[in-house]
């Protein structure tokens, strides 16, 4: 990726709208997602992940002003960070996967509700993911999670020129190919053996010969539909199916995906899943509650889905009845950088990883909007279907100019901006206010995400060291390791809400 950052590109400057300006602005006019829901503006805080969730999943105090702090800014839109669908370990992630996670979202929900004043509707982002190993020593991937077949005898022995070798044991071939020098290993180890040494284990959605990978058509379709009727039990206005970056049902829409078995291959078959994800969680909730998705407008990896995918894809899922499509870019395994030992892979470390979050070091393009003309290829789609299906757009938005812009070019119906959002998550409401001076602009240096990567509570370089005048420092919540302040401060000095 490095050939990618030659450019360092200085955040533009921003002519901030009056209020008036604002008032009569597509990005603070309303927007109907569905039959039941509209949005007070065309503004979205999509998901981002805070790792402040119990080791269960469970909504903490963390948890709730995380979220409160963002209503803060009355978004029009508020996803909750991607949530696990399934019952089982994930770390300091939420999760759906059981009625005992109802009390703690509807705590969520309520917290959201009253700190906006009403004027943001809150979704929740439902994910399944498959399992994911951290690399291993070699020395312990030799000895344990290798599997020996007849291939390691006939090329080790051709290699080492020893015949002997075609029928050694087990234990004996293991002890040859640890002992192998690195560059030598890739003439002695499949494709995939050497991704499991070098990133760790992980399951795709193409492993057949594993019987819990051959059901995902069979079990997920339920998992998802249980969950949206807890989330709509919690009180949530709708539901994101997550459909992007690394996980399981991005992979299905992936063109990388050639299962055999009527759910890959095709553009139909990759699409067919997820179809029956959409149907499964539309017949088990209202009529009012939404159900969107957020899905990749390119891939972004070698061999990838293109824009052309997912403009099909969108203009499928919309024909199905999906109340939006949410597009996004790249943030997937397959390129990804190899991580140290005793690390798991994480999905937005490689080029692809760039797309989805361009950073100011870039390309001669630049990390502005760089998105958009994905979100507009599917609006397009879904417009020449004869559908009006909302789109959000993303990607390296942080002024009022560039969002306003957005809209009026057709790029997206929505505009969603998560890193500036963070930045200062009452910027929306300072630009409704015709106070857009005030915004605290994100350098967009992902300095979040390297918190993300490395599993710690996220946070802002902007305001993650700093107190407010008069602010009590005992009164503030500090990370695990107590270097750093866990909301953002508050602007105390606004008009109350309403105005």
């Amino acid at each position: 990726m490095s050939d990618l950052l030659r450019v360092v590109h200085p955040i533009p400057d921003e002519d901030w709208p009056g209020a008036e300006e604002a008032a009569g602005s597509r990005l603070f006019s309303p927007v109907a997602l569905g039959r039941g829901c509209t949005l007070t503006s065309r503004t979205w805080v999509p998901a981002m992940v805070p790792w402040r969730a119990t080791e269960e999943g469970e909504v903490t105090d963390a948890v709730l002003a995380w979220y409160g702090r963002f209503a803060d800014g009355e978004p029009g839109a508020l996803v909750v960070e991607a949530t696990g669908i399934r019952d089982v370990p994930s770390g300091p992630l939420l999760r759906i996967g059981h009625d005992r996670y109802v009390d703690g979202l509807r705590r969520l929900v309520d917290t959201v509700r009253a700190r906006s004043s009403g004027r943001t509707r809150v979704f929740i982002q439902l994910i399944d993911f498959l399992t994911i190993r951290r690399r291993p020593e070699p020395s312990l991937y030799f000895a344990r999670f290798l599997r020996v077949d007849e291939g390691h005898r006939r090329r080790l022995a051709s290699l080492l020129s020893d015949d002997a070798l075609r029928i050694a044991p087990d234990e004996q071939i293991r002890a040859s190919l640890a002992a192998l020098p690195e560059q030598r290993l890739d003439e002695a180890l499949t494709a995939r053996e050497l991704d499991d040494l070098r990133r760790g284990y992980r399951e795709r959605v193409t492993d057949l010969h594993l019987p819990h990978i051959r059901s995902l058509p069979e079990v997920l379709p339920g998992l998802f539909a249980q969950a949206a009727a807890r989330a709509e039990a919690a009180g949530f206005d709708g539901v994101e199916l997550h459909y992007a970056h690394a996980y399981t049902m991005a992979s299905f829409l992936s063109a990388l995906n050639d299962r055999g078995d009527g759910y890959g291959r095709t553009l139909e078959g990759r699409a067919r899943l997820p179809k029956e994800v959409f149907s499964a969680v539309r017949a088990r909730v209202s009529e009012g509650f939404v159900v969107g998705c957020r899905i990749l407008g390119d891939e972004a990896i070698d061999g990838g889905s293109t824009a052309s995918d997912a403009a099909y894809f969108g203009a499928s899922l919309a024909a199905e009845g999906m109340d939006f499509v949410s597009v996004s870019k790249g943030g997937k395994f397959e390129d990804a950088k190899a991580p140290k030992v005793g690390q798991a892979a994480y999905p937005y470390t490689g080029r692809s990883g760039h797309e989805c979050m361009p950073t100011v070091r870039s390309d001669g393009r630049g990390p502005f909007g760089r998105n958009l003309g994905l979100s507009r290829v599917v609006r397009d789609a879904i417009a020449a279907a004869g559908l009006s299906t909302p789109v959000v757009g993303a990607g390296g938005i942080q002024g009022y100019r560039m969002a306003e812009a957005a809209l009026a070019r057709g790029d997206c119906d929505v505009v969603a901006s998560a890193r500036q959002s963070l930045a200062d998550p009452d910027w929306w409401r300072k630009v409704r206010l015709g106070r857009g001076a005030e915004v605290r602009r994100c350098k967009l240096t992902n300095y979040c995400e390297g918190l993300d990567q490395h599993h710690k509570e996220v946070t802002c370089q902007l305001w993650d060291r700093v107190l407010a005048p008069g602010e009590d420092p005992s009164s503030v919540a500090r990370s695990k390791d107590g270097r750093r302040r866990l909301e953002a401060p508050r602007w105390d000095d606004l008009p109350p809400s309403g105005d």
